[in-house]
């Protein structure tokens, strides 16, 4: 019988945080993990119902992109090995998303261990305007609500009410499968970070709306594969960080490249990726001076 979801979850070296209740049919691509990840699935969760040993770190989408000829569910959820997945949750997306067509994607309100709101899953494609506003002059952490400066993240909407949004975050992305084929899936160009946000994109080219609905939520620990919370610190090597944190910078530049160089003047766009480059370079020497 054909499952109506396929969950797809992406496992790095996240073996203590895999541990969780999932039903339907679920997929997990491991990208090369070295703590057991794949060995504690198949002896304490039978029931998955493919594990994929890639053997190496292909990145976010390429792992997740694996998973394509496996996944027969009508809807797909990428949801992140990070996260943990309250009774209702699932449900209460899915009938969203059948009784919208127009809707696209979807996800749910994401919390922190603390309580406390992760704010990317909501997020505004990024723009001269809004990447100088985000990324430089940090306005939106001191004007949290105002509409003119936290565009990005969104923050000038309650956090509790369901909105169009621009982008989703990877952890809880929820779609069509026929959406998915349409589109391609996940631009492989991108190894770590970005991938969700151009798929958001490619998506709502489509004519699709995109969703935020916080009516359910799930837990989000963030970070575990990137060596970010000290559930995972110990399984990541200072190489990898570097790698890890310099790839979200090289998938901002991919997505002005790609999505946003025509919308604006060329000595406009030049400059965005001198800024770029400067982030670069100060995440660079921040991670040296951290030691971590």
């Amino acid at each position: 019988m054909k499952p109506k979801l396929s969950i797809i979850i992406l496992s790095y070296n996240t073996k203590l945080l895999l541990r969780g209740e999932i039903s339907f049919e679920v997929i997990i691509p491991d990208n090369g993990s070295s703590d057991g990840s794949i060995d504690m699935v198949k002896k304490e969760f039978p029931w998955v119902k493919k594990v994929i040993d890639i053997g190496e770190n292909l990145g976010f989408a390429k792992g997740n992109n694996i998973a394509r000829p496996f996944s027969r569910g009508e809807y797909i959820l990428f949801l992140n090995s990070d996260t943990l997945v309250p009774r209702g949750t699932l449900k209460g997306v899915i009938e969203y998303l059948s009784k919208h067509k127009e809707v696209g994607a979807i996800t749910c309100k994401l919390v922190m261990p603390d309580g406390g709101l992760d704010k990317d899953a909501r997020r505004s494609f990024i723009s001269p305007w809004i990447g100088f506003v985000h990324l430089f002059l940090r306005l939106d952490r001191l004007f949290p609500k105002s509409k003119l400066f936290a565009k990005y993240w969104y923050g000038y909407i309650s956090a509790d009410k369901t909105h169009e949004i621009d982008a989703l975050q990877g952890a809880f992305f929820l779609t069509r499968k026929e959406i998915l084929d349409r589109v391609g899936w996940f631009d492989e160009d991108y190894f770590l970070d970005g991938e969700d946000i151009d798929l958001s994109w490619k998506i709502k080219n489509l004519g699709y709306k995109n969703v935020y609905y916080p009516k359910v939520h799930v837990i989000h620990i963030k970070g575990a594969a990137k060596g970010k919370n000290k559930i995972s610190e110990k399984g990541v090597t200072f190489k990898n960080k570097l790698k890890y944190r310099m790839a979200g910078v090289n998938s901002m530049e991919i997505f002005v490249r790609k999505r946003i160089w025509n919308q604006y003047s060329l000595p406009l766009m030049l400059l965005v990726l001198f800024g770029i480059k400067i982030i670069k370079g100060v995440r660079l020497i921040k991670l040296l001076l951290s030691g971590q």
